[in-house]
């Protein structure tokens, strides 16, 4: 019979339980959001939502959406709802949200446009859905979250490498489909940077709508960071006024593998910032003060 040896530390005592003997506390699942499934055209997608904390216990609160692509469990839901869910904790950090994240299953296909060059569509069928994924994310998937869930009109959405090309050519082609903009190492080298060299023609038939956009790039160079910088200068050359960018050069320190998760934290600070805490300009407490004394210490006396 196996046996389990238990050492109490501090002490010189041993106890020897069979495992028959170790009485272990029930496990359970730990859940982290709700999962619906959504037709699109004939075909059901899973729809992860991961709800606040406070979300059951205030009644009235709205939530901003952060519509998360590729956003099934396998994908990038989990850890960045559990981001998210940082807020709940620590609400010094970024505003608690709702997350939605929307499945990717043929990634390829659904976000990218129809192609211009040929040497992109091989084989034949590979690209060009991503006006029908938008429209199923616009007249599904958002009117669905708002009339389920209390939504404050905030309309955040999320995404990297190819989801976040299908970002950027969202704001440019249907940019009131959402309020904010996070697109990380977007793939914009696809159909030879065709996107970002018609920027400046798209983003002239806009309306001048206050959005926000969080743009970052790791270090993949070539044609991925030539067709950002085009999209740059095509902004900054724009006539609108109420579009915000932050653009974050993560050339030196990240690749195209380690740059997700820290951006989305680094994205949501400045898109859903917290308000400072009450004490934010106080004077600092005594112990961060090099030689201080708590207000009432009395330096004991030396003994003769």
């Amino acid at each position: 019979m196996k046996k389990l040896l238990v050492v109490l530390l501090g002490t010189t005592f041993a106890f020897i339980f069979t495992a028959s003997e170790l009485v272990l506390a029930s496990a359970h699942e730990i859940s982290l959001g709700l999962s619906h499934r959504i037709d699109n055209e004939g075909e059901e997608y899973s729809v992860n939502v991961y709800l606040p904390a406070s979300y059951s216990k205030e009644e009235v609160e709205s939530y901003p959406v952060i519509y998360l692509i590729d956003g099934g469990v396998d994908q990038d839901f989990k850890h960045i709802a559990g981001l998210v869910s940082l807020a709940s904790i620590n609400p010094y950090v970024f505003r608690e949200a709702i997350v939605v994240g929307v499945e990717t299953k043929r990634r390829l296909f659904e976000l990218t446009s129809i192609n211009i060059d040929p040497r992109y569509d091989r084989p034949e069928g590979t690209v060009g859905g991503a006006d029908a994924f938008r429209a199923f994310l616009t007249s599904r998937v958002i009117p669905f979250t708002e009339k389920t869930y209390r939504t404050d009109g905030r309309r955040i959405v999320m995404g990297e490498s190819l989801a976040g090309l299908f970002i950027i050519e969202t704001l440019l082609k249907k940019p009131d489909s959402f309020t904010d903009y996070v697109a990380i190492s977007p793939s914009l080298w696809y159909d030879d940077r065709n996107l970002a060299k018609s920027a400046t023609k798209l983003l002239g038939k806009h309306s001048d709508g206050g959005r926000k956009l969080y743009i970052t790039m790791a270090n993949e160079g070539g044609t991925m960071q030539k067709g950002l910088d085009e999209l740059r200068l095509a902004i900054e050359q724009s006539s609108l006024k109420n579009l915000q960018v932050k653009y974050v050069d993560n050339s030196q320190t990240e690749s195209h593998w380690s740059i997700y998760h820290g951006e989305a934290l680094s994205a949501l600070r400045w898109i859903l910032p917290a308000v400072e805490p009450e004490y934010a300009n106080d004077p600092d407490p005594w112990y961060l003060v090099e030689g201080a004394n708590p207000p009432d210490w009395e330096v004991p006396k030396q003994k003769d």
